[in-house]
């Protein structure tokens, strides 16, 4: 732990760069395990695009240290200085608001997500400075979720630090919406659908994004800008249903 008296531009950049590493170490954990399920439930898969996984881990050590410099100045400053509306007690706040924490930070990532990243589809300008370097990957891998032009990066890094002064969470919490964000983030982009066909054609598929509805995004680049739910694709029309190349999933809604 550093210290309190250190001084802070030293305890950012300490703090900064243990964070970095954390989310990198995430990083290589959660790709590398759906990474190793790909070889064995889709031998061969990622057998022609080792110059693309090369890239897109490069991108993502980036990505690692954008978003882990904020995390980490941000967690300083709250346990040195109190400076943040994380909390530790389990008595805080009623146990129903542990869940519905975890789903206000959910809802507000996707709705952030889904007007930035249909903002870098909008402008081609903007696509080819700051998101271009995510759709690079073709198709996308389980090595893909965090390949991001460090602009990117930046417009993803933000969000939590600036939730964490504004809408309480428990610390545990916190992890719990890590781990959420990080699974997705992974299985949304394999190149192929971890989820049963039933799944994802009941009404949760028709809710959650999978990679099956994710990779049509690929495929067609103006439709399906959501990150966790489909709820803004659908109210403003952007949703174009699921992927044919996963296999025969039969859509719910159009």
């Amino acid at each position: 732990m550093v210290p309190a008296d250190t001084p802070v531009w030293l305890a950012f950049l300490i703090v900064g760069a243990a964070m970095s590493v954390m989310v990198a170490l995430r990083y290589f954990m959660s790709s590398g395990m759906f990474a190793w399920i790909t070889n064995r439930a889709k031998p061969g898969l990622y057998s022609d695009q080792r110059n693309q996984i090369l890239s897109e881990i490069r991108y993502s050590l980036i990505a690692a240290v954008i978003y882990g410099v904020p995390a980490g100045a941000i967690f300083w400053l709250w346990r040195h200085h109190d400076f943040a509306l994380i909390y530790t007690g389990w008595t805080t706040y009623p146990l129903w608001y542990l869940p519905l924490s975890v789903f206000l930070y959910l809802i507000a990532q996707d709705t952030w997500f889904y007007w930035t990243h249909r903002a870098m589809h909008h402008w081609p300008s903007l696509f080819r400075l700051a998101h271009k370097v995510h759709h690079d990957s073709k198709p996308p891998t389980a090595w893909s979720a965090m390949s991001f032009h460090p602009i990117e990066s930046v417009s993803g890094a933000i969000v939590i630090p600036v939730l964490v002064f504004v809408v309480p969470i428990h610390l545990a919490m916190l992890g719990v919406l890590l781990t959420i964000a990080t699974i997705m983030g992974v299985v949304n982009h394999m190149g192929w659908e971890i989820f049963p066909r039933r799944l994802v054609n009941s009404a949760f598929g028709a809710s959650v994004i999978t990679a099956s509805h994710h990779e049509r995004h690929h495929e067609g680049y103006r439709c399906n800008f959501g990150l966790y739910f489909r709820f803004w694709d659908k109210i403003c029309g952007t949703d174009r249903g699921l992927s044919h190349r996963f296999g025969r999933h039969v859509e719910t809604n159009h």
